[in-house]
């Protein structure tokens, strides 16, 4: 299953180091943000919960940028 969430971010780099955080996150299978649109597309693994798994991207995601924001 594939999702695309709003987020707020400040820069290219930390949207950056969101993806990377995102990706690094169990359950997701790829995640990729676009700063310019501040969106970002997340396809789950097979199986898993997507409210769970989006909890700990934004969890991950705050621990490298704590001021950004995904609109969950």
């Amino acid at each position: 299953m594939k999702k695309t969430y709003k987020i707020d971010v400040d820069c290219a780099n930390c949207a950056n180091k969101m993806e990377v955080a995102a990706n690094q996150t169990p359950g997701v299978k790829e995640a990729v943000v676009n700063f310019m649109a501040l969106k970002m597309k997340v396809e789950f693994e097979e199986g898993a919960d997507e409210k769970t798994v989006m909890q700990e991207v934004l969890k991950n995601c705050k621990k490298v940028e704590d001021d950004c924001e995904i609109f969950l």
